[in-house]
């Protein structure tokens, strides 16, 4: 059956299994919330009721400051569900990266946390707050949906009606806000849940946070299509993941390689080799060993994908059955094309580099558009096919695909997308810097590291610690640099472009 809206497809799920438990949330503290699929509506169709009474209407924006868990669940199905617009982001965040996302988006109310007003004080919109503590100072989400009636009547919506708004790192200084429609939604949830064999008895687990596509995309929506359960816990924890799966009988979980390797890097309890998951997703290669490791200790199934927050569901991936080679990125899945083009948008040859291009209709099996920004939307689809800055390769033989390089300046630490181009502008602030040039390198654990060599003004000082620490009160923890390396010149092209390349071997 096709579905008109996410909402649609949740009232659908709750008409035939409505006592199934759908949701099993721990907290960072341990405590558990179940809720069944009914529960769980009835919550969803009262925060939609207190979202209308403070006069949120169809567009508008809602921007979401949460942590992994219940009030990010309920809040996100509420907004969809009365046809508002979700911005979810990141706690990490400082107030400065926060202004920017609050303003661009044209968020008109905020539901965080009170550990978290701060960053809002100044903006002068309404604030609701999850878990607020003792002092009830404030307006506080969970009691309003306490004493709120269900939402009598939903608005009328379509597939094409625009849903969430998922900022993520492009190539330049700031973020561009991925705009999602309710098809979107449910075309990852239909296609991901067929691509990884989803059944209503399967339970899915999410670590990783969810203001990014991952846990959206690939475990969220393909469980509510399947009638499966969720299970999310607040933060990863490398010592406790594979415990937390046991503990709340998740059979499907996701990851990048960087959390794979902190939990290798971790005590062995022989115990866990005995637990329900079937198979765990990630993102970037992991090493033969690593690979083998992982599989032996835990006897699950690992397969490695490609997508983005743009592709929506996964363009590339590892076959669940018939695995050919893990350090691939697998073939064609989710009904995309995918095709491999050179500078001038040409196909190139099999066995030969070429930008990973992959076709769909905008809005439905792609993201509709960058919000604000038609250059960087016409720049990326082009004749319905979306370009997406990354390199691979195909092999001749086996028509598997391979990872080669990101192709422009983007770098990726634990799985967080880094523009160096918005690290540099931060440091380019700072008065005594007349220039910057931000680099990474291989990292064993956390994909890659970040340096930045510094031009100093002429007879300025500055340490490396008074730097870092400018950063950290601008930039979200993971984007700032873990070095900092002064220097007098950058190696630079003919025409004055630096040569990032060469510095990388300045390490």
């Amino acid at each position: 059956m096709e579905y008109a809206t996410v909402s649609e497809l949740l009232a659908a799920r709750c008409k035939e299994a409505p006592d199934k438990e759908f949701l099993v949330i721990e907290d960072k503290n341990g405590s558990v919330e179940r809720l069944s699929y009914l529960e769980f509506q009835e919550q969803v169709r009262k925060l939609a009721q207190v979202l209308s009474e403070n006069g949120i209407r169809k567009g508008d924006k809602i921007l979401l400051h949460l942590p992994n868990g219940s009030a990010f669940m309920k809040s996100w199905f509420a907004i969809l569900s009365i046809g508002a617009v979700m911005v979810p982001t990141n706690i990490l965040s400082p107030e400065e990266e926060m202004k920017y996302l609050v303003s661009h988006s044209e968020s008109k109310l905020i539901i965080t946390e009170k550990e978290y007003e701060q960053k809002f004080s100044s903006f002068g919109l309404l604030l609701l707050f999850s878990r607020l503590g003792e002092d009830h100072k404030g307006t506080w989400l969970e009691a309003e949906i306490e004493k709120a009636e269900p939402v009598v009547k939903l608005p009328k919506l379509s597939p094409q009606d625009e849903a969430a708004i998922l900022y993520t790192s492009g190539t330049t200084s700031k973020p561009k806000g991925v705009v999602l429609t309710q098809q979107n939604y449910l075309h990852t949830g239909k296609q991901m849940a067929e691509t990884l064999d989803y059944s209503s008895n399967d339970r899915v687990l999410i670590v990783l946070p969810m203001f990014h596509g991952n846990g959206q995309y690939y475990m969220a929506m393909p469980a509510l299509y399947a009638g499966a359960s969720i299970a999310i816990t607040e933060s990863f924890s490398a010592t406790n993941y594979v415990k937390q799966s046991k503990r709340l009988k998740a059979t499907v979980g996701s990851l990048f390689s960087a959390p794979i390797k902190m939990i290798l890097k971790k005590d062995y309890d022989p115990e866990d080799a005995e637990n329900p998951l079937r198979l765990v997703i990630y993102a970037q290669a992991l090493t033969d060993q690593q690979y083998d490791e992982f599989r032996t200790r835990y006897r699950v199934e690992l397969r490695q994908l490609y997508g983005m927050t743009e592709t929506i569901a996964i363009p590339l991936m590892n076959p669940v059955e018939d695995l050919q080679d893990h350090i691939s990125i697998g073939g064609e899945a989710c009904g995309y094309s995918v095709v491999l083009r050179d500078g001038e948008g040409h196909e190139v040859n099999t066995g030969e580099e070429g930008e990973i291009t992959v076709y769909g209709e905008p809005g439905m099996t792609i993201m509709k558009e960058y919000f604000k920004n038609p250059a960087a939307t016409a720049e990326t689809i082009q004749d319905n096919w979306l370009y997406t800055g990354d390199m691979a390769k195909v092999d001749p033989k086996t028509g598997l695909f391979y990872f080669v390089d990101r192709k422009k300046d983007m770098m990726k630490r634990s799985g967080e997308n880094i523009a160096a181009g918005e690290v540099e502008a931060v440091i380019n602030e700072h008065d005594a810097v007349f220039e910057s040039a931000v680099i990474s390198v291989p990292d064993p654990v956390y994909e890659e590291s970040i340096h930045a060599f510094v031009i100093l003004k002429e007879s300025r000082k500055l340490t490396s610690e008074e730097l870092l620490e400018w950063c950290r009160a601008r930039l979200a923890k993971f984007k700032v640099p873990q070095e900092i390396h002064f220097t007098e010149e950058f190696p630079r092209t003919s025409v004055g472009k630096i040569q990032k390349q060469q510095m990388k071997k300045w390490i």
